[in-house]
């Protein structure tokens, strides 16, 4: 077995021993994976299902009902824009249409790169001040299109 894959399940099977205890663990659980990997690994439900004594039908059942939560891996940097009403009011579509087409990927997808996934959200809850954008995990407001290019070009993204 890969030395990589040793540590990660060691480092799993830390997360879950630490949110298993604890009531109503799993979701911060959850979220420790993923900000651990990046993403919440489909092939290691069984194993959560099991820390948590729940089906994994349970646990995938939780896992995809929050938007937050991926089961795939996602890009160096990783895009979100909000898609509800106020920011669709406010222009939303002016920029994720700029960052479909200079990126080269559509909502769920990442840059062949590796550098950018481009995600869809449902609220941020900073619809006053929408369009809204969040660049990994950073919120950003009354975005426009230029303003979006320039916080990636600002990582070394060429959007």
């Amino acid at each position: 077995m890969e030395n990589g894959k040793v540590e990660r399940k060691d480092e799993l099977e830390d997360i879950l021993q630490s949110f298993s205890r604890l009531a109503n663990g799993l979701i911060p659980a959850f979220h420790a994976i993923q900000d651990r990997y990046g993403y919440v690994p489909k092939e290691r439900l069984p194993e959560i299902a099991r820390a948590f004594n729940l089906s994994q039908a349970d646990v995938y059942g939780v896992l995809t009902f929050y938007h937050d939560f991926r089961l795939e891996p996602v890009g160096r940097h990783v895009v979100s824009v909000c898609r509800a009403e106020a920011c669709q009011a406010n222009g939303s579509a002016a920029v994720i249409d700029r960052l479909r087409r200079k990126l080269g990927v559509d909502f769920g997808k990442t840059t062949t790169d590796g550098e950018v996934t481009l995600l869809p959200t449902y609220c941020f809850g900073n619809c006053a001040c929408g369009p809204s954008v969040a660049v990994d995990g950073k919120l950003y407001g009354r975005m426009s299109a230029e303003r979006v290019e320039r916080i990636l070009h600002g990582l070394g993204v060429s959007a």
